[in-house]
């Protein structure tokens, strides 16, 4: 009988550590029985989770987003894995979980990446979709508002494309760490008149692209102004909270010459989850082209990783990200770490 470990939202803004036996018996056919390396914390989703605001995640509830582990056991039918690879995994912040490989990810991880980078790819994917979304051609001006993981991913990814970044957000560690990982421009919005110096950056032009990571309505209506004559706004954070305001500027922004700036979404599952021959992108395939970015030094990690703990400090570590939110990007569990 193995013993598994889940870090558990009990209810709003209570979380705590449980434990159980697991059956370690028979796996169900096409599934698996994965063994957590790291897993990594979404901020943005996952406190919405813990503040009660999310409508499709009840609690109580396992939370978590992406992780790497060890396949311990597999079932009948499964022919892609075999026990002992390491595979990139959509999974709970669990020691242990059984995992139907076609149902979700589930990508062996190649030897020339480090396993605490894993659990980010995911995060780089959910940006991805952005990129995908939007225009961005090579020389482009792109502001991407928030630059917390997704956001500073989205810049990464918008670099790459060949766009000339601007990284915008109110934490000086947050631009810090954008900096470092090669945004062109950074700007302090709460330090800063963002929409003047976005003019002075581009030359009064203002971005082609404007991509918001932040997920906060408001900014989104202000912050229309940044984006040029026929530009594109992408809503890559997803929105939430009540924001009351006279939208009528905002739209006319859109409907109007010679503004004609388009709105974009760009959820993270607007694409299919495996390669299909009938689109030609899926989060499978992002996935995969974020792995060898990583693997080629393409996509920069190491300043984006803010603490790496043992499962048994969630109580503490989510305390503080509900407290002191911007004092960190990326946080990670190492499974490893929780003493059995």
């Amino acid at each position: 009988m193995l013993k598994n470990a889940i870090v558990m939202f009990d209810k709003p803004w209570e979380v705590s550590l449980h434990r159980e036996d697991l059956h370690d018996g028979s796996i169900p056919d096409g599934s698996v029985l994965v063994k957590k390396i790291y897993s990594i914390i979404s901020t943005g989703t996952e406190l919405a989770c813990l503040s009660g605001g999310e409508s499709w995640f009840t609690m109580p509830q396992s939370p978590g987003y992406a992780c790497v582990g060890e396949v311990v056991q597999c079932g009948n039918l499964v022919d892609t894995c075999k026990p002992g690879d390491k595979v990139l995994c959509y999974g709970n912040h669990s020691l242990f979980s059984v995992m139907p490989v076609s149902a979700g990810i589930f990508i062996p991880v190649p030897d020339n990446v480090e396993l605490k980078w894993i659990p980010f790819v995911r995060m780089a994917t959910v940006a991805a979709t952005a990129i995908r979304a939007s225009n961005i051609e090579f020389g482009d001006f792109t502001a991407i508002c928030g630059q917390g993981l997704v956001g500073n991913m989205a810049m990464q990814l918008a670099a790459i494309q060949g766009a000339v970044v601007i990284a915008v957000d109110v934490a000086d560690n947050r631009l810090e760490a954008a900096q470092k990982c090669g945004a062109h421009y950074t700007i302090n919005a709460a330090k800063q008149d963002a929409a003047e110096e976005i003019r002075k950056i581009t030359k009064g032009k203002c971005v082609s692209t404007l991509i918001d990571a932040t997920g906060i309505s408001a900014l989104d209506v202000h912050n229309i102004e940044w984006i040029a004559q026929n530009g594109e706004m992408i809503l890559l954070g997803s929105p939430r909270g009540v924001h009351m305001s006279d939208v009528t500027p905002f739209l006319n922004r859109v409907h109007l010459a010679p503004f004609n700036v388009t709105l974009k979404g760009a959820h993270e599952w607007k694409y299919p989850v495996h390669t299909t021959p009938f689109a030609k992108h899926s989060i499978e395939r992002n996935s995969l082209q974020v792995i060898e970015l990583i693997a080629r030094k393409k996509i920069i990690l190491e300043p984006l990783l803010s603490k790496v703990i043992s499962p048994a400090e969630c109580t503490t570590v989510y305390n503080e990200l509900r407290d002191k939110k911007d004092q960190y990007i990326g946080i990670v569990f190492d499974w490893s770490k929780l003493k059995t």
